[in-house]
């Protein structure tokens, strides 16, 4: 463990210079800049933190992969997630030493595999999930917006997610209606 006074003097000799860089790659790989602020605030908390067990030894590196990753994290918290800026966070050119090869292709073929998904769905059905999930509007703001109920809207989303689960799990994709699956449970029956 590191002491305080070893760990604070690291801190602002290695860390502290690079804000205006850490600034200006937040303001880019993030939508809101009114959190900017708060977003530096939380991953100078991490660095700081995950420092005093063992410095880095390259400290630009381990602040923007720290940065990266709490940027990946909180947009997935925040449950908007668009494709594209996960997509350009994981392509962020500084080094990575945890991220391996293996790990970048396996999370892209995933993202592809979504966007596969995705694209099965009928149109309308799409566009209900795209709205709520990936644009994070509220059931009524895409009733409102499709000019459609929102017991239609919360139906889409039920029919959609269940058959984009059953792709991502290597199924069909296929939407299956109530009745439809009545019929398939009453032919397995003896």
């Amino acid at each position: 463990m590191i002491d305080d006074e070893t760990l604070r003097a690291w801190f602002f000799a290695e860390i502290f210079p690079l804000e205006a860089a850490l600034t200006r790659f937040i303001r880019r790989n993030w939508r809101n800049l009114s959190d900017i602020a708060d977003l530096r605030q939380e991953i100078y908390a991490r660095v700081y933190a995950s420092a005093r067990e063992h410095l880095p030894l390259q400290a630009k590196p381990f602040l923007f992969t720290t940065a990266r990753n709490h940027l990946i994290n909180t947009a997935k918290r925040g449950q908007i997630v668009s494709f594209e800026h996960v997509a350009d966070l994981e392509a962020s050119s500084f080094a990575v030493d945890t991220l391996t090869p293996e790990r970048s292709l396996s999370a892209r073929d995933e993202l592809r595999l979504v966007q596969a998904g995705l694209d099965r769905l009928p149109p309308r059905c799409r566009e209900v999930v795209m709205l709520r999930k990936i644009e994070g509007l509220s059931t009524r703001e895409v009733a409102a917006r499709l000019g459609v109920g929102v017991d239609t809207v919360e139906q889409q989303m039920v029919h959609g997610m269940r058959a984009l689960a059953d792709f991502m799990l290597g199924g069909s994709g296929k939407i299956q209606r109530p009745a439809a699956r009545r019929r398939a449970t009453k032919a397995v029956r003896p």
